[in-house]
């Protein structure tokens, strides 16, 4: 049991992330739910692309993050990439709050999470040096 407590508390930030991530990529790559879950209107084929590209993108750093949970020689690499991802994502939504205005609720909540993880991943990475 301590051991499987252990396991999950190494883990949590890429259990969290991919319960975050995966789902959010689908979303993005789906224009009838992205349309009633968030203010965006899918309305030219170069916006359909774009978005997803980063569903695919989201699925694939997921990927990184599922190998990391499984192979504990991944798990570092994996936790450095959730780093990267999280806090480039926060930096970018707080770049546009300032640019642009504040957004909807949930890309607030995303700048919320992305910073929490983020930094949860850094303290991750200090305590289980691997």
């Amino acid at each position: 049991m301590e051991g499987k407590l252990n396991w999950i508390l190494k883990n949590l930030h890429l259990l969290v992330s991919l319960l975050i991530v995966v789902p959010t990529g689908l979303i993005y790559g789906s224009p009838s739910i992205l349309s009633r879950q968030l203010d965006i209107q899918i309305n030219t084929i170069d916006l359909s692309n774009l978005l997803k590209a980063n569903m695919c993108l989201y699925i694939g750093i997921s990927v990184v993050w599922v190998l990391g949970i499984w192979k504990t020689n991944y798990w570092k690499r994996a936790t450095e990439l959730n780093i990267l991802f999280m806090l480039t994502l926060a930096i970018g939504r707080a770049f546009s709050m300032v640019m642009d205005g504040f957004p909807t609720d949930g890309f607030v909540f995303g700048i919320i999470a992305e910073c929490i993880l983020g930094f949860y991943s850094i303290y991750q990475l200090k305590k289980y040096k691997i």
